[in-house]
């Protein structure tokens, strides 16, 4: 690769080892990454066939998964290796056992690629969504080793539609196909001469069906929201979230709420009790006796939320006041509208959603304060607001179809 690019990884990887002196998150991939190796040479088979999928962190794994699952429903013998970047996916995802091996993915400097790629001899390999390392792909079209990106989506501001992106418009050139949630990002990869393009939606959308259909039961849920005329469970949230949609709970003694925060150290979870002036309690310490008498039930456990939607009338999905929304699809899969930040521009599926009516973007406490005064009060409103969302999430299904069709067709994995 380029000079330049690989003067920029080395020091993002400088920049990561810095950090790792007071960031968890750091050392954690730091100390991930110094294992790969000797865990890829002590549990793979020299003489089996692996299919390499990579996802940068947990958000890019669930659109994966879809995948991986058909790949194991059809040749339940498939050998799968899954990298992450982030420990935020591998460790939470550490012990999935529909692969072989999950382990971090090195930095991509030739060495570690080079001494990878020997290791997983990959016969296929699938990036999700944003990964374009460009040594690894590089390498890969070099040992004329098939490449895939799937539920990519593009945008005209991205690199590698300006005039100086020539380095990364050759790293497009590497994929086998690339697989694209919209129109649009097709006809920007045509602009470049990016032609291996197939338009066939977001793997996302076959996930939140997965879940939902296999959605558990919660008993201690059911008897909180049993007596509730309305619900609203709030997913993934953050501080900025909170500071407009409590306050708004504390007034209006005709609902309930969940909320179930993106991060929920004692702390935190302490600082949301503390700010809820109704009878509340952590789902953990919680019984099914003691949940009806509570207005608030605040989620300490990991790994629930995309069942606890289906308890709601309505949803709130956090992150819109930060970095980004969460997963809008989880929550709109169960026929409930779905309010969330202003920071929604890049997920397609979120303006999707307002455009049909099944979603809502507030800014401030007076706007979700208008929006919310309308669901309590117009059983109408609320009633055809969801009927949106599930009908938009249906309309969208089938993605992950497309994506096993084209790279698998009759093949073997």
């Amino acid at each position: 690769m380029d000079f330049l690019y690989n003067s920029g990884i080395m020091a993002y990887r400088a920049l990561v080892r810095l950090a790792s002196v007071r960031n968890r998150k750091a050392r954690l991939m730091l100390r991930g990454q110094a294992l790969t190796m000797r865990r890829l040479k002590s549990h793979l088979d020299p003489d089996a066939s692996y299919i390499w999928i990579h996802a940068s962190s947990l958000g890019e794994f669930e659109q994966g998964r879809p995948l991986i699952e058909k790949i194991k429903r059809e040749t339940p013998d498939a050998h799968i290796v899954l990298t992450f970047f982030s420990p935020s996916g591998f460790e939470v995802r550490k012990n999935y056992d529909k692969v072989d091996l999950v382990c971090y993915l090195p930095f991509d400097l030739s060495h570690n690629v080079t001494q990878f790629l020997d290791l997983v001899r990959p016969t296929k390999a699938i990036f999700v969504k944003y990964e374009f390392w460009g040594n690894y792909l590089m390498e890969l079209r070099r040992r004329n080793i098939p490449a895939y990106v799937i539920s990519a989506i593009f945008r005209p501001g991205q690199i590698f539609f300006k005039p100086w992106g020539g380095m990364f418009r050759k790293i497009l050139k590497c994929f086998t196909t690339l697989f694209v949630q919209n129109e649009q990002s097709a006809q920007l990869l045509h602009s470049i001469g990016i032609d291996q393009v197939v338009v066939c939606g977001d793997t996302r959308f076959d996930r939140v069906a997965d879940v939902c259909a296999a959605a558990r039961e919660f008993p201690i849920v059911a008897r909180f929201v049993e007596n509730a005329p309305f619900t609203l469970v709030m997913g993934s949230s953050w501080q900025p979230d909170e500071e407009i949609v409590i306050p708004y709970f504390n007034e209006h003694p005709q609902m309930k709420i969940i909320i179930a925060p993106h991060e929920f150290d004692r702390e935190r979870l302490h600082n949301i009790l503390s700010m809820v002036r109704r009878p509340a309690g952590f789902y953990s310490e919680t019984s099914v006796a003691q949940a009806g008498k509570l207005d608030c039930l605040v989620i300490d456990s990991f790994g629930i939320l995309s069942s606890l939607y289906r308890y709601g009338q309505a949803a709130y999905v956090g992150g819109g006041f930060g970095s980004g929304i969460h997963n809008v699809n989880e929550a709109a899969v169960y026929g409930v509208p779905v309010l969330f930040g202003p920071k929604h521009g890049k997920f397609q599926e979120a303006g999707d959603l307002i455009a049909c009516g099944g979603a809502y973007s507030i800014n401030g406490q007076e706007d979700f304060a208008r929006v919310m005064d309308t669901l309590l009060t117009d059983a109408q409103s609320l009633a055809t607001s969801g009927q949106q969302a599930a009908e938009y999430i249906q309309s969208h299904l089938g993605a992950t179809q497309v994506v096993y069709d084209q790279i698998f067709g009759n093949e073997k994995c």
